[in-house]
């Protein structure tokens, strides 16, 4: 028999009892090996299902509220990068912000501009020089190919991957430490060369092909409109 005081417990609150799954869990189990192996408990099947069912329903809502979070805390982050890009009244401190700043916000480890030219000795142009890593020239075609990785396939605005062999044209020394990239093609307006905007960072899950692209392609093109002002 039950101790009285633990009877009178239950009896004046069953519903704790009801709502204690690892109790219930116990019940049900105790109540199947009394009636024996021959008897088949459809309750008990039942509540197991509904169970499973409800174990299934909470993972996917923790699923749905991290994914949530994930994508308001990304929309937070590109929306303080643009801010910052915002600041700058010359052309060398919006390119700054871009490798320090915005670089950090969006927490990658390294930020390219690369721009094509059909100019053989413009490397050499000191105004380029003076902005640093940060851009890139290189010769036309450079951008289609590299966003294809040197294959004749469709180009798509944002590519998200695995950093591959032409890294080193674009990284340079660092080439050996970016594991994975994000590549945004640039279009500064009619007579201009293809550009690209480029994301590496050392976590090689960081950009994955998998990922969404909304927000780069958001913030590629905020990006397009203010190089279009600063070249005109």
């Amino acid at each position: 028999m039950i101790e009285p005081d633990l009877r009178n417990k239950i009896l004046a609150q069953p519903d704790r009892v009801l709502a204690d799954r690892d109790v219930m869990n116990a019940l049900v189990s105790a109540n199947e090996r009394a009636m024996g192996s021959n008897i088949v408990d459809l309750r008990g099947l039942a509540m197991q299902r509904l169970e499973n069912k409800l174990d299934r329903l909470e993972d996917t809502h923790r699923s749905v509220i991290a994914a949530a979070y994930e994508n308001l805390a990304g929309t937070n982050q590109v929306h303080r990068a643009i801010l910052q890009l915002l600041d700058p009244a010359t052309f060398e401190g919006f390119m700054q912000a871009l490798s320090t700043q915005v670089s950090q916000t969006l927490r990658v480890d390294v930020v390219r501009l690369v721009l094509e030219t059909v100019q053989e000795d413009g490397l050499t142009d000191p105004a380029l020089r003076r902005l640093g890593e940060v851009l890139h020239v290189s010769p036309r075609g450079f951008v289609t190919d590299y966003l294809t990785n040197g294959r004749n396939g469709p180009v798509r605005p944002v590519v998200l991957r695995a950093t591959t062999a032409l890294s080193a044209t674009v990284y340079g020394p660092q080439a050996g430490d970016i594991r994975s990239e994000a590549l945004m093609k640039l279009d500064f307006g009619d007579g201009r060369l293809p550009a690209m905007l480029v994301f590496g960072a050392e976590d090689p899950h960081q950009f994955k092909p998998v990922h969404g692209t909304d927000l780069l392609a958001f913030f590629a093109g905020v990006f397009e409109r203010m190089m279009r002002q600063w070249l005109k």
